[in-house]
């Protein structure tokens, strides 16, 4: 009898979507088994191809728009709307006006990067006649807590002579007050819903610019800099608007856009997979399958932490079924993993390779470690094993995706 293997990855950041991840899985998988059933569900968790997956689940629609990129300049992004019933839903994933793949390597300077164009987004769409907005926050390449989209949609974040904050998250360290009088009346007529990862604080030990800051290039001093920056900013907002966002959750969610969200726009915060899931039916996929495969450009300490294999390991694992993960790499505490329902993990790297290298040879390297994985598989089936029996690398390599 046929085997059935659901494919349920991630993207690999600034290198594979996740539709590309699930096609070279599933490609390597029919290499060692060629008779197994694919089933694929490429996941989205807010960040890249958050937009895409949900217009194309509903049948709706893309549109084009060119707005203020991460670094200031223009940038060729796209919103959607839902297609079916109720009210006109625009769907907007920030990473494709402030996203880390935008932002120039030599250029990865979180204290000058700006979320302006998320704003811009916003405004299209209720040009466009939005009735409610479901917002994607994943793979930022920001830091300045979503002030740039509030500015664009008419907030004021004033200095101590009254004049507007430049761009970026460095510039709140300035911010004396702020003054919503010419904020964007449409926003109190629309719902706004953003998917986040209800982990992500924005102040704290674990707060925004301490936890992600120097992955997007932040120098230690620039990462205390920050903290203090976006101190100053969730103070401001409490006293315009009564709202404290400095540990509400998910307010720290892409560069603490979350926080923008919830204090300056009116909308509400939620868990991403609670939104994802509404349109994604991954469960009926789960109840075919015999196996699940994840993937993700990293697994390591954070992932049970909202990433999606172990969104998807928590699906499989109801249904009773085994969960396989393949990374880019492994990384510091992924043995967690193995408490969240992951069964078994591998890295796609075979020997060291600069970044770079890897990028360009990910296909080949993904497609190589599915069929690998899936040779294990059979190992284990021939053995009357389960089939989720593959070796545990060694922790501690660097993420590259």
């Amino acid at each position: 009898m046929s085997m059935t293997i659901l494919i349920a990855p991630s993207g690999f950041k600034e290198s594979l979507s996740a539709n590309e991840v699930a096609d070279c899985i599933g490609a390597g998988v029919l290499r060692a088994i060629p008779d197994a059933i694919i089933l694929k569900a490429p996941m989205v968790d807010g960040g890249e191809g958050f937009t895409q997956a949900l217009v194309a689940a509903t049948g709706g629609s893309l549109h084009a728009a060119t707005v203020t990129g991460p670094v200031g300049e223009p940038v060729k992004s796209f919103f959607g709307f839902l297609g079916g019933r109720g009210p006109r839903t625009a769907v907007i994933e920030m990473a494709a006006a402030a996203g880390l793949r935008l932002v120039p390597r030599e250029r990865r300077d979180p204290c000058l990067t700006t979320s302006y164009g998320v704003g811009e987004l916003i405004a299209r769409a209720l040009d466009a006649g939005a009735q409610r907005i479901l917002l994607g926050c994943g793979d930022s390449g920001i830091n300045d807590g979503g002030a740039g989209m509030a500015q664009a949609l008419g907030v004021r974040l004033l200095d101590a002579d009254g004049a507007d904050l430049g761009r970026g998250g460095a510039a709140l360290a300035q911010l004396q007050r702020i003054d919503m009088s010419g904020r964007d009346r449409r926003l109190d007529r629309v719902r706004i819903d953003a998917a986040v990862n209800w982990h992500n604080m924005l102040l704290g030990p674990r707060g925004v610019a301490r936890v992600f800051g120097p992955q997007k290039g932040a120098t230690p001093a620039q990462v205390e800099l920050l903290d203090s920056a976006l101190e100053r900013y969730a103070t401001a907002i409490t006293a315009a608007t009564g709202l404290h966002v400095g540990t509400a959750p998910g307010a720290g969610a892409s560069g603490g856009l979350g926080a923008a969200v919830l204090g300056l726009l009116g909308g509400a915060l939620h868990p991403r997979y609670e939104i994802v899931m509404t349109y994604l039916e991954i469960d009926s996929l789960v109840a075919q399958a015999d196996l699940v495969i994840t993937a993700e450009g990293s697994l390591d300490g954070q992932t049970p932490f909202g990433k999606v294999p172990a969104e998807v390991a928590l699906h499989a694992k109801a249904a009773g079924l085994p969960v396989i993960a393949l990374a880019g790499t492994i990384g510091k505490g992924a043995i967690a993993n193995f408490d969240h329902g992951i069964d078994a993990f591998a890295s796609i790297l075979t020997r060291p390779c600069s970044l770079e290298e890897a990028i360009e040879n990910a296909r080949k390297l993904l497609t190589h470690a599915a069929e690998d994985a899936a040779r294990m598989i059979n190992v284990g089936i021939r053995l009357g094993t389960p089939p989720a029996l593959i070796a545990l690398p060694e922790e501690g390599s660097s993420s590259w995706f």
